[in-house]
């Protein structure tokens, strides 16, 4: 099971309307780790669920971890709850850090960011700062007094490389990536996040112009995903029992009505956790974690969310 802090919550504000912007702390003589640049971590929310946000601070910071998370409209109870639940003095539990969405060599880095997407890409350009590395980092959303983390990036180091991109300013994302990315040494990455329609127009307008897919990285923060389907039977090949999936049901759940409970968090495909060895049949891959290369290899797969094309899967679980 994964290691998890006592923490307190501190310095909680809101920034951009519905940005809550808080850093934990631990509540026992266990510091908290070192973060990278990238890197997320679950919180157990006081509604029960589980959640991950990404680390929004200098990766110099120590015993700390701080965040910003969206009040979205749209969620299932999680960034409600986020929002409302916790404020100052709130004691929760949370993750070591996991990184998903690493930092990598390169002749120069481009982090284009959408609305709250920039939280992970501000960490990113503080490390690259901090290593002397080429980069620029791009913000882009509705306007100033809706975005959060925009007084911080203006009035400090990270302005110099910092380019803001506000529609109520007369910001066309369009127009300028277009001649940007054409710009991009071909030897450079690019890193983005934010809404999933525009991270999806930012990979393709990167492809379009034949960057290569394996300098192009990408961290979704939630997903609408199907998860259902026709019914198929799961071989748990350790635990010795065949499991009917209905249609209706993931592998997960069909699993934990059979007692067997596997690690799981996200519940969305995103975070990986719950990630199972493959022995035999064919996954229907419905997940945003792997690369097409490792779906097409069938070797794992994500038991929260995809299901199977053949009519059996066995696992090794």
């Amino acid at each position: 099971m994964t290691a998890l802090y006592n923490v307190v919550v501190k310095n909680r504000h809101v920034e951009g309307g519905n940005v809550a912007v808080m850093e934990f702390e631990s509540t026992t003589s266990t510091q908290l780790p070192q973060i990278e640049a990238g890197a997320h971590i679950d919180v157990h929310l006081p509604n029960g669920m589980i959640r991950q946000y990404s680390l929004c601070q200098d990766p110099k910071q120590q015993g700390i971890f701080r965040l910003g998370i969206l009040k979205d409209p749209e969620s299932r109870g999680g960034s409600e709850s986020a929002f409302n639940d916790i404020q100052n003095g709130t004691q929760l539990q949370v993750s070591a850090p996991r990184n998903l969405f690493p930092l990598v060599k390169a002749t120069h880095a481009v982090l284009i960011g959408g609305g709250i997407g920039i939280t992970p890409l501000i960490t990113m350009a503080y490390q690259l700062l901090h290593e002397g590395a080429s980069f620029e980092l791009h913000y882009c959303g509705s306007s100033p007094e809706n975005c959060a983390f925009v007084d911080e990036i203006k009035q400090g180091e990270l302005a110099q490389f910092t380019r803001f991109h506000f529609k109520s300013e007369g910001a066309s994302h369009r127009e300028f990536f277009e001649s940007a990315i054409k710009n991009i040494d071909q030897t450079g990455h690019i890193y983005t996040c934010g809404p999933n329609g525009f991270m999806d127009w930012v990979i393709n307008l990167a492809q379009t112009q034949n960057f290569p897919d394996r300098q192009i990285h990408k961290e979704y923060f939630q997903v609408d995903v199907e998860t259902t389907g026709d019914a198929f039977e799961v071989v748990a090949e350790r635990s010795g029992k065949i499991i009917l999936v209905n249609s209706e049901e993931t592998i997960l759940q069909a699993l934990a009505r059979e007692g067997i409970n596997i690690e799981m968090s996200c519940e969305q495909g995103v975070c990986g956790t719950c990630m199972c060895d493959v022995i035999e049949g064919e996954p229907d891959h419905r997940d945003v974690y792997f690369t097409d290369e490792e779906k097409a290899s069938n070797e794992q797969i994500l038991v929260c969310c995809s299901r199977s094309k053949s009519a059996r899967l066995v696992l090794d679980i």
